[in-house]
């Protein structure tokens, strides 16, 4: 197996900065956002936005987290059953705009089963998309609004994203299998 750092701990900050800027560009300002981050990661990528955002703009966002497993269309071809998570919305999201933010996007299966949750909540006013990876082959007509890096990965390779809190150290890398 071999692997290849995509990005490093600078790397990663850089990215999450960026994104935080997008989401203040495109939503002039924050008012009315609801971060919600899919477990694991994305949860802590969320936190680590909202705190950016928070510093950049002088709000704190609400934010939570979104576990779309019980949504999603594969839940009995898996050999091994899915570790079910929290979902905790904070809020009531009726007309808010959720960013759902998540560490890896692949095929949009996830993301279309998050929004599915989502909307057993309420009614949002729209809601918008940030991965730290986009690495590609889509299986659904999904595209995030604001992406750390696309990384173009064929179907033998595995992307991870390693984060201070669950690994020790902030890098993403491509296994190649």
């Amino acid at each position: 197996m071999t692997k290849k750092n995509v990005l490093d701990e600078k790397g990663v900050e850089r990215a999450l900065i960026r994104i935080a800027h997008e989401i203040i560009e495109k939503n002039k300002g924050i008012e009315d956002i609801v971060m919600l981050g899919i477990p694991t990661r994305g949860v802590y990528l969320a936190k680590r936005i909202k705190e950016i955002l928070k510093n950049a703009e002088g709000i704190e966002l609400p934010i939570g987290s979104v576990d779309a497993t019980l949504y999603r269309d594969d839940i009995g071809m898996k050999e091994k059953q899915p570790v079910l998570k929290e979902t905790d919305i904070p809020v009531s999201i009726d007309n808010k705009k959720i960013i759902i933010v998540d560490d890896v996007l692949f095929t949009g299966r996830t993301i279309r089963a998050a929004m599915n949750v989502i909307m057993d909540f309420g009614r949002p006013a729209n809601i918008q998309l940030a991965v730290m990876i986009d690495r590609g082959h889509r299986e659904l007509p999904i595209r995030p609004d604001y992406i750390g890096k696309n990384v173009p990965t064929s179907m033998q390779e595995a992307v991870k994203v390693h984060l201070k809190e669950i690994d020790g150290v902030d890098e993403v890398i491509v296994e190649h299998e």
